[in-house]
């Protein structure tokens, strides 16, 4: 049999220092929780500005000029406090966090160039929304990296469920910015049919993330609340499946108001979310530290709520994170698809204005010149703009 010391810690001493321990990482957690605040305000204002540039810029400035200005303000106001709160909090941060932060800090030191080339029109409304997606996806990467050192079941479900509603949302407000360049123009590419298809299937799996960790009565708030309505519905079927009507930007507006009442919605519930997180963190910090020993470590040891949180939940957030990463990647292929067509449209224009061709003589010329020379039709395109000075003034006769 083993002699102990009585300097040697017993059971009780080893509870009583993880209580203590716990509770200096509880009390972080509300610190912190605070920057989880901060972030939600700010993400939703970038949406909202995410939303608005894109049908400035599709209607080439005639549509929402006050909206982009007024959802630019109201981001950068959540901005000014934001980077202050963050210098507070780099003694609490890990290094994992702190990467996560430099990462949005560096995107939103980019908001002010990005919003000068909106303003001119000097960028296209894919290009725009490209960069506040990236910048919207860095911040929302913070909010995992809040529970680095906190393993109770009672908070990663908090946060788990917190985490997949924001990607959700966030999901819902990209759908809304690439309807809105749809509808503004009149007309839906295959790839940005595609591109809003992704979106809305994407929105399912992280509800049901939340779903499936939230209580009733939150449930029942966002089936009440937060679903799209038939209306939703019924201009997703016309934007997936027909021409929109060339309205003067009628349909887009209409659209617009019916995702941002959704969003609104979403984001009182995401406050809520946020509130029971740290109503949650309040109480364990005020639980009775003198528990009998043996009682909590038989009632550990059965407990498999910590177990399945531990091994399932906690990879559900690294692959939802992925997933979100993919349709960052998926948009940029769509930025670029859509640049492309842009280059070769302007270069069949030009065959057709100058050389007397028909639409299908024009691009059935720039695709035999892309197999002549082996290269792809874009970059023949672009040769073909690069030259054009030297082409006749007036279409030949």
């Amino acid at each position: 049999m083993n002699n102990y010391t009585d300097a040697t810690p017993d059971a009780t001493d080893w509870f009583r220092y993880a209580r203590q321990v716990q509770k200096q990482q509880l009390y972080q957690l509300t610190q912190l929780g605070v920057l989880a605040g901060k972030i939600s305000h700010l993400t939703h204002m970038l949406q909202c500005e995410r939303g608005a540039s894109n049908i400035w810029l599709c209607s080439k400035g005639q549509l929402y000029a006050l909206e982009c200005r007024a959802s630019s303000a109201l981001a950068d106001e959540n901005i000014t406090p934001f980077l202050p709160l963050l210098a507070t909090l780099r003694p609490l941060a890990s290094s994992a966090l702190c990467h996560r932060i430099a990462a949005a800090v560096g995107c939103l030191e980019q908001l002010p160039q990005l919003r000068e080339q909106i303003k001119t029109q000097r960028i296209t409304a894919e290009q725009a929304m490209a960069q506040f997606s990236r910048t919207i996806s860095h911040l929302l990467s913070i909010i995992p990296q809040l529970n680095d050192s906190v393993d109770d079941p009672r908070i990663v479900k908090h946060l788990v469920a917190l985490y997949s509603f924001m990607q959700g949302k966030e999901l819902v407000g990209q759908e809304r910015a690439l309807g809105a360049i749809g509808f503004t123009q009149a007309a839906f590419s295959d790839a940005l049919r595609q591109s809003l298809v992704d979106r809305i299937d994407g929105q399912q799996p992280c509800f049901e993330a939340f779903l499936s960790l939230a209580a009733p009565d939150v449930s029942a708030i966002f089936a009440r609340e937060c679903t799209a309505g038939l209306e939703i519905e019924q201009l997703r079927r016309q934007a997936c499946t027909r021409v929109p009507p060339a309205d003067g930007g009628e349909g887009a507006l209409r659209w617009f108001a019916l995702q941002t009442q959704r969003l609104e919605h979403l984001r009182a519930l995401e406050e809520l979310l946020i509130n029971e997180l740290m109503h949650t963190t309040a109480t364990m910090l005020e639980e009775d530290d003198d528990v009998n020993v043996s009682s909590w470590i038989e009632e550990t040891t059965s407990d498999r709520l910590s177990a399945r949180l531990d091994k399932q939940l906690l990879p559900l957030v690294r692959q939802q994170a992925r997933e979100l990463e993919q349709l960052s990647a998926q948009l940029a292929s769509l930025q670029d698809s859509m640049e492309e067509r842009t280059l070769i449209d302007k270069a069949k224009n030009i065959l057709m204005n100058h050389q007397n061709m028909s639409e299908e003589q024009a691009w059935q010329c720039l695709r035999k010149m892309a197999m002549d020379k082996n290269q792809r039709m874009v970059e023949i395109a672009r040769a073909l703009l690069t030259v054009r000075a030297l082409w006749p003034l007036t279409p030949k006769e």
